[in-house]
Parts: C-alpha cells; structure tokens; sequence
C-alpha cells in the first residue's frame, strides 16, 4: 500500500511538473541571445551551439571533478593518451608507451606540439601537470592521481612516470579528467590567477570568451597538431531551465541540447527539423551522507531509514519515464569489479524505516537538510522534491536546499554541505577503482568524514594487485562494505537525453558523455 501511495505520489508530482513544462515550453519567446540562430552563417563560419543545463565549474581541471566540465575541456586539453567513441585507448600527446616495470612506464612524446600561447609542449609540462595534483591533498582530483610518486624527464620528448606500487589502471587515469596538459612555462611565468582567467591548452579549440553563467566562446586552433578543426566558432550555452533549453532547440536557437526532460522527447520528436539522440552513462545519482560525530545522520540506523524509505523505483519510473535503472553500487555492468548483486536492487520498506528511526530515539521524527543542484542533471530538482516527500511519510522532515550549480559547485568544493546532498558522479575510469574516490577516510575529510580501517586498507591493496580476478573480489567486498555503512546511498544509473537539430548536424551519444565536438559533424 505504501509503494503505491508513493508511486502514486510521484506520478501527481511529475504531471504537475510536465504540465508546467509543456505549457513554457510551448509559450517561452526565445531569449534575446537566440534571436542570433545557430545556423546563421552569413559570416561564411561554421557555428555549433550546444545547450548545457549548467556552466563549467573552472579551467581549473586538477579541481573539480565535474563530468559536463570535462566535456567542454576535452575541446580544449589534450592527454598522453585518449579514449575514442567506442573508449579504447589511443596516442594523443604520448606516440607511444612501454612498461618498463612494475612500477615504472616510459612515455614518448609527441613533436611539434604548441600550446595556445605559442609554447612548445614538452615533458616540462607532464611533469609539472602530473605532479602537481598527485602532491596537492587540496584538489580534488588528487585522490585520483595521488598513485604518481613522480615523473621523471628524461629528455624533451620522453618522461618516465614512477608510481608507488604497480598500476593496473594507469592508462585509464592518463586519459580522463585531470590528466589535460597544462602549459607549465605559462604558469610559472604569470601565475595560476592569470591561467584561470586565460587558460591555454593544446586542443583544437582555444577560449575566445567565457561569460560565467551566460555563454563559452571556443574558436578554432590553427596551429593544432592533429586533423583540422571542423568549426570555426563553438558556443556552449548555460541555460539552466529545462523548457527554455528544450525551446531553444525547437526554435533553432541551438544545434545541440543535453538533458532533455523525458516529457519533452516526443515534443522534439515530431517536430520538424529536430531529433533525439539517447543512450546509457555511467552516471550513478547518490545522496552522499555526512557521519561526522554528533550529526543525526552519524548514526547508522538513521542512514538505513533514509535508504529503506526511498521507493527508488517509483523516481525512475514517474519521473524519469524508466529512463534509469536502481542500483545500491555506483560500480555499473561495464565496469571493472561490478557486483551484479547490487545493481538493479533496492531495499524500499517505509515500515521498516519507521521502526529503525524509533530505535535510534526518533521515534517523533526528526529534521535533516537536503542540498541539491538544480538544472545540473536530468529531472534533478523534482527527484529531490520526491525524496523529500518520501522522507516525510516516515517522520524524516526535509529542509529541501535548491541550488543553481555554481553556487552548489562552490559549497560542496568547500566541503560546507549539511547532512545530505544529491550529486551524480560518472566513471570515466570505467574501473571500480574511481568509484571509491571519495570513500577513503583521507578524502572523506570534511565531507562524510567517513572512516573505515579496514576499507582503507582493502582499497589501498585492489589499487596496486595486479591479479585481476583477486583484484575483482576486492573490489566487490568493498562495495558490499559501503552498501551497509551508507556514507553513499545509491539512487539509480542514469541515461542520457539529447536534442539536435537534424538539418544540420549529425550527432550520436558517447558512453562517457564527452562532446568533443569535432565528432559532431556539419550536413552536406
């Protein structure tokens, strides 16, 4: 009976917001800025435009670990080496690379290579790049890239990179989010402020302007390494509400759109002109639980309350129209060390909550806070809202935080969030490995000050075992650990929904939901 309260719940909740979003949709007039329409090309340029629910976080790429930042960076930055559409692994700055034993890889280096400012890339740069978040606890990426015990120039063009036990995944790690190539001479020479405010890489595309918030302006680099930038001029658009996106689409304001509303799909479907381009993720949504002593949520009974009264099910279902599947791990089929007992399960037993608050004293209930962006991911908000509800019908009263990304961004960089907060996290290691990253009690410093020994020390030895099915069960065990402490609470794997303009661009979704955009082709 209570399922079907909730499910019933849900789906009220979404016609509500569906009729609402239908009806702006259809009404909203474009914006003064899409009166300049993408296909406009009186200039003779080849313009792309995207629609982002969100900006990017910072040109800081060893500081955030923001999956739709990476996206507009990948534009930007080059690797040593790179995962192509189908993620198998090719040169990009590194030629080539030898192991030359368990603890130590030669890379050979690409020649010729300059940056935007005109500075030759050279091994300088991988070593002051590599270096500086593997030694840097501050960063977030650092948990990521703390394994590098140093990188060693050999010459110009050959670097030896030293770790600090064998690494299995350490390709994977090269050729993802914070392993961009940042200009080291430049840096050293002006400072990080000035880089930050004029970022410069290797990639095809060079920053022409960034309004925070608004609009980023990439143009294309001439003098790029490899093949010809298709574009003249790329723009990503923040435009945070889903109908004013999903307008701007519909209207030729923009040739690409992310995150489309499950009640837009067919809008755009049977419009003329425009298409839908969907596809899986590795995107897992989770609550991440603060267990700082002396927090409600510190005590393991209220965290299993939490989990045991989200129908998990229900959300997927109303409000993403099936577009997901529940999970209790964030390691998805497809990943190095999945647990197949733990994906596609949910514990939903509201009865069963209530009496777990009891024993913990809260038998009358008790308050908690819940932060949570809004318009960074798919149906964010109303998934929140839902949560919130379905805490409140087992005594759990909700502060629902909403937040704009940039200002939830900022907090959570901060380590400042309350008992709760919702955020999805992608694995574009596709290894257990980087599901963990912010489960060791060093990282989870400040955040869920989460401390496990024993995980500590199981995750420390699945890194550097280089006996994959020893390294697997590893990885399982500790997934089971973190399924019954909860310093996460797993919601579902997500799917991806796109819009684009099907006149004039070709377009097929990345697993990674990375939008190099020289793979988004212009029509004949």
């Amino acid at each position: 009976m209570k399922r079907f309260a909730m499910a019933s719940l849900a789906l009220m909740l979404l016609l509500g917001v569906a009729g609402c979003g239908s009806q702006q949709s259809a009404n909203t007039p474009q914006t003064e800025n899409s009166t300049s329409k993408s296909t406009q090309t009186d200039s003779g340029k080849k313009v792309l435009t995207i629609a982002s629910g969100n900006d990017i976080v910072s040109f800081d790429i060893h500081n955030h670990n923001n999956t739709s930042t990476e996206a507009v960076h990948v534009n930007m930055f080059d690797y040593l080496v790179k995962k192509d559409k189908n993620q198998q692994l090719q040169p990009d700055l590194a030629t080539s690379w030898k192991q030359l034993d368990d603890t130590t890889w030669e890379f050979k280096l690409r020649e010729g290579v300059k940056f935007h400012n005109g500075d030759p890339f050279t091994a300088a740069d991988v070593k002051y790049t590599l270096e500086r978040v593997a030694k840097d606890q501050t960063l977030l990426e650092y948990g990521n890239y703390k394994q590098i015990k140093e990188v060693q120039v050999i010459d110009d063009h050959t670097v030896h990179i030293i770790t600090d036990g064998p690494q299995p995944v350490l390709l994977n790690r090269l050729s993802r989010l914070g392993s961009g190539m940042l200009p080291s001479k430049y840096i050293q020479e002006k400072g990080f402020d000035e880089y930050l405010k004029n970022p410069v890489g290797t990639g095809p595309y060079k920053l022409k302007e960034w309004k925070r918030d608004d609009r980023l302006i990439l143009v294309k680099n001439d003098d790029y390494f490899g093949d010809k930038p298709k574009w003249d001029e790329v723009v990503f658009r923040s435009i945070p509400e889903d109908a004013t996106r999903v307008s701007e689409l519909l209207t030729g304001g923009v040739d690409l759109a992310v995150n489309i509303p499950p009640t837009d799909l067919d809008r755009i479907k049977n419009n003329e002109g425009t298409a839908v381009a969907q596809g899986p993720t590795q995107r897992v949504m989770q609550l991440t639980v603060r267990m700082t002593p002396g927090t409600k949520t510190a005590d393991p009974k209220v965290r299993e309350a939490i989990d045991l009264a989200i129908d998990k099910q229900a959300i997927v279902d109303n409000i993403l129209a099936g577009g997901g599947t529940v999970t209790r791990t964030r390691v998805t089929p497809g990943n190095f060390g999945a647990d197949p007992s733990l994906y596609g399960t949910s514990l939903y037993d509201p009865e069963k909550a209530k009496q777990l608050l009891a024993e913990a004293g809260y038998a009358n209930g008790l308050e908690i806070t819940l932060s949570s962006p809004s318009g960074r991911y798919l149906k964010d908000k109303e998934t929140a809202e839902l949560i919130q509800a379905m805490l409140g019908e087992v005594g759990i009263k909700v502060n629902l935080d909403l937040q704009e990304w940039s200002k939830f961004n900022e907090q959570y960089r901060g380590k400042k969030m309350n008992e709760l907060f919702m955020i999805a996290y992608g694995n574009s290691m596709f290894d257990a490995s980087l599901a963990f990253d912010r489960a060791s009690s060093a990282i989870a410093k400040g955040e869920t000050d989460y401390n496990n020994p024993e995980l500590d020390k199981l995750l420390e030895e699945a890194e550097t075992n280089l006996n994959e099915q020893e390294r697997e069960k590893q990885y399982q065990q500790a997934q089971q650990m973190v399924a019954n402490d909860r310093p996460f609470i797993y919601l579902f794997q997500m799917g991806a929904n796109y819009g684009y303009n099907s006149n004039r661009i070709q377009f097929e979704p990345r697993l990674d939901e990375m939008l190099p955009v020289d793979e988004i082709t212009l029509k004949q």
